[in-house]
């Protein structure tokens, strides 16, 4: 079976496993809701970021981001479907691409949709706070935010390949990126610039002092994604259905 119609399957699972849809529903819901609270908030102290205050929404839509990218793999552990999907698909590379690119694109849709309203829903809000805010900076903070939660959803699929359950994979990530960088990122030094959400999330801010920048913060992100993805083809590659 060629790579389109295997493409064409597995957003067909994406759009029927129920949890699927509703995870992408989240993501919207979480991320623009919370940028909106955000925008309405107490914004007097001049040393606020007001494009990371219209985008902080990404803090809790991350963790739908995560917990879609972790279903969609998991869901090909249940009930054997790993084994009826390899039966039609033999070459275990080829399915994982399909898979990986389903989930891609799908997420990357939903956040293009999210990063706009989330940024409209807290300037709303912000007023004059956001009126410093140039048009770039919008565009790179709206472009930015979809590029990062669509690598955030990806991360987990790599991630639940490896450890083949999506309960692990959200037991090790969601208390990663808020345990981590809420409680001790600020006191742990400069090693926590590079850890995945953190290097990601400098490209929502409109000032940032860190060492890696927008772009190559998203970078870092991307190398730690491309790891995850890694490891989970070569599980899936090394170990039975």
């Amino acid at each position: 079976m060629t790579f389109v119609p295997v493409l064409h399957a597995e957003w067909l699972k994406i759009r029927t496993v129920r949890s699927l849809p509703g995870a992408l529903f989240a993501l919207f819901a979480a991320t623009t809701a919370f940028s909106a609270i955000a925008g309405v908030s107490d914004t007097s102290d001049p040393e606020s970021d007001p494009l990371f205050m219209a985008l902080s929404g990404v803090a809790p839509g991350q963790i739908a981001a995560i917990a879609f990218g972790a279903m969609a793999v998991s869901a090909e552990y249940h009930n054997g479907a790993l084994r009826v999907s390899l039966a039609a698909v033999p070459r275990r590379g080829r399915w994982f691409a399909a898979k990986v690119t389903a989930i891609a694109v799908t997420t990357l849709a939903v956040s293009l949709l999210t990063a706009p309203a989330a940024l409209l829903a807290a300037r709303a809000g912000l007023g004059p706070a956001a009126s410093g805010l140039t048009t770039g900076e919008q565009i790179r903070g709206v472009v930015g935010c979809a590029v990062y939660l669509t690598l955030m959803a990806l991360l987990a699929a790599g991630l639940t390949a490896l450890l083949r359950s999506a309960v692990a994979t959200l037991s090790v990530l969601i208390p990663f990126v808020v345990v981590v960088s809420f409680v001790i990122g600020d006191a742990a030094g400069t090693v926590v610039d590079f850890l995945p959400d953190r290097a990601g999330q400098v490209v929502l801010h409109q000032t940032y002092d860190g060492t890696p920048g927008p772009w190559t913060g998203l970078a870092v992100t991307a190398l730690w994604t491309a790891a995850a993805l890694l490891a989970g083809a070569w599980s899936l590659g090394r170990r039975d259905a």
